[in-house]
């Protein structure tokens, strides 16, 4: 089967160095106002959907908790890995795919880590997958970007220099996606890359999650956990309970 655009760049070491500005700060930020809106138990067993590097998972297993990281990028996994001790394990798995049945408190899906996929059914058994991993009583995050601010404030063009490589992005929506294209020279060696995310709304959201058998009972609009505001909110997090 053919490889999709997130199998090659998420685990390419150029991912990493054009997003190296994302910082623990802000993904502690969100983990802090999480854990303190939902109220974990102390070792609760928390599933990281999509972890990449581990940056989430080990913090929540700093603040007490039983914390799985899975992540369909080897290349992530191997360095997360280096993290794992009793209460911290990281596993190359594909989201669509079930793992534990009826195991975790929570499942957290955080940093858009989602929306990466060709059809609405492969959406769909991913979000099965999330609710049929969490207990009867469990709970279900997604945090994904606020599709219409982004279109409404899209840059289409944009130059970026880390490390010495200057990162040539082009941004634009087709498709019912936001696509971002990524060129850039290393080594006297040209590559591209591609990013192709659904631009899903609160209304998409909505559908899916009722057809994998979720409902939502909350939203917010940012990692301060402020209310969601279609136009000006910066993320779109649902907090979703088995329906």
């Amino acid at each position: 089967m053919q490889r999709k655009w997130f199998q090659y760049w998420f685990n390419s070491p150029y991912y990493h160095i054009l997003y190296s500005q994302r910082n623990d700060a802000e993904a502690e930020f969100l983990i802090d106002n999480l854990t303190a809106y939902l109220k974990p138990a102390l070792h609760s067993r928390i599933l990281d959907i999509a972890c990449g590097r581990g940056r989430h998972s080990v913090y929540l297993n700093k603040k007490g908790f039983d914390v799985t990281g899975i992540d369909l990028s080897e290349q992530s996994i191997k360095y997360a890995k280096q993290f794992e001790q009793k209460h911290l394990h990281f596993f190359v798995h594909d989201m669509r795919k079930l793992g534990y049945i009826n195991y975790y408190d929570i499942a957290l899906n955080l940093f858009t880590s989602f929306g990466y996929f060709d059809t609405e059914k492969d959406h769909v058994n991913a979000l099965k997958s999330f609710r049929k991993s969490i207990k009867e009583d469990g709970t279900v995050v997604i945090d994904y970007f606020n599709t219409q601010k982004i279109i409404s404030n899209l840059t289409h063009k944009e130059t970026k220099t880390l490390e010495g490589i200057e990162f040539d992005l082009r941004k634009f929506v087709a498709e019912g996606k936001i696509i971002k294209h990524i060129n850039f020279e290393h080594k006297s060696k040209h590559y591209a890359f591609e990013e192709r995310v659904q631009a899903f709304s609160l209304a998409d959201f909505e559908r899916m999650l009722e057809k994998s058998g979720l409902k939502i009972i909350n939203t917010f609009g940012s990692y301060s956990l402020e209310e969601f505001d279609a136009a000006k909110s910066d993320r779109l997090i649902l907090v979703c309970k088995k329906a």
